[in-house]
């Protein structure tokens, strides 16, 4: 855990040990919130794990959904949580589960304790990982660095070269060089990568199959009771880095190719990655072109009724792995780090 989540779990410390949680939620709470996940699956033991704040414990899940429910809320669907944008009720805070790129733990893991606390979920998936075509390219990068002790990157903003022999170093390589390369084209980003891949006999494909539902399986979530499906484009790319007809052809082609794959309407999209830099006003205008009824960002914040208005570059509150706890939880559905993090903004919609 590096010095930023250090200071996150300080925070929800301080909010847990201060009960602000529960006397300041007036401040700061919306009327909602709208909850991002990616892998639930049982905690690994390895000591490197900088994809680790990707995943959570289907018993912290378990723990998560049974505090939800004992304060309250209302579970609901994207579709509900629309509607009570518009038409908000008074007292009935609601928390929407959605679960991004389609992974095998998610049915395995995730769904079995969603059941059984009746939580509807959004599933959003990229085409190209049911396809075995797309890569995950942040897991190649890890497995790259955990086989390799020495690492050595050509880049255009100068040579990386470090040493990975220990977790301790390869946690520090891994830190450095994917922010060095996510500040790069994205083609180079890739590039690199795969180098790096390469040179440690990492198959990208067989990691996809490893990790990613196929077609198969999301054809029978496809209208199971409780489950939308959503699209997540085609390949995974960090939309903003792009011009505007790679971008168009992202999110459109992936609406039409799961409602082929899936026989129904695909009305949800989720924006890869979703912050500022990945995904902004022109990609909200893009996915409300294509027809989609909403699009969700990762820019974290609650919901609120001025959310009606920009359905497009809606919010969400990630459930990070390294902040497992009651706390945590706690804090982020009183909305009081996001009173904070957006300086008193309910909306931030910008570029």
């Amino acid at each position: 855990m590096n010095l930023r989540h250090h200071l996150f779990s300080a925070g929800f410390a301080a909010i847990s040990a201060t009960g602000a949680d529960r006397w300041a939620r007036g401040l700061a709470r919306g009327v909602g919130v709208i909850l991002t996940l990616h892998h639930v699956r049982p905690k690994r033991e390895d000591g490197f794990r900088p994809n680790a704040l990707l995943e959570i414990t289907p018993d912290f899940l378990d723990r998560a959904l049974g505090l939800i429910r004992a304060e309250g809320y209302d579970l609901v669907s994207l579709d509900e949580a629309l509607a009570r944008l518009s038409a908000p009720r008074d007292g009935r805070f609601f928390v929407a589960l959605t679960f991004d790129d389609g992974y095998r733990d998610n049915v395995e893991h995730a769904w079995p304790v969603l059941a059984k606390h009746g939580a509807p979920w959004t599933l959003f998936v990229t085409t190209g990982f049911a396809d075995r075509t797309a890569r995950l390219w942040w897991l190649e990068l890890e497995e790259a660095i955990r086989a390799l002790p020495q690492l050595d990157v050509a880049l255009p903003d100068g040579r990386f070269g470090a040493r990975s022999s220990s977790d301790d170093e390869k946690q520090s390589v891994f830190d450095k060089l994917y922010w060095r390369l996510r500040k790069q084209p994205e083609a180079i980003l890739l590039s690199a990568i795969s180098d790096l891949a390469a040179r440690a006999g990492i198959d990208a494909a067989a990691l996809v199959e490893r990790e990613c539902l196929p077609w198969e399986t999301l054809r029978a979530l496809a209208g199971a009771p409780g489950v939308t499906i959503g699209a997540h484009t085609l390949t995974h790319p960090m939309l903003a880095k792009h011009d505007a007809a790679f971008a168009r052809a992202e999110i459109v082609e992936s609406k039409a190719r799961l409602e082929a794959e899936l026989d129904m309407p695909i009305r949800h999209f989720a924006y890869p990655v979703g912050d500022p830099t990945s995904a902004g006003p022109r990609d909200f205008a893009l996915a409300r072109e294509a027809g989609f009824t909403s699009a969700v960002t990762t820019r974290p914040g609650h919901l609120f009724a001025e959310h009606s208005e920009h359905p497009h570059a809606l919010p969400r509150v990630s459930l990070n792995g390294l902040h497992q706890s009651e706390a945590a939880l706690r804090a982020l559905l009183s909305g009081l780090p996001f009173l904070l993090w957006n300086r008193g903004r309910k909306v931030n919609v910008a570029g």
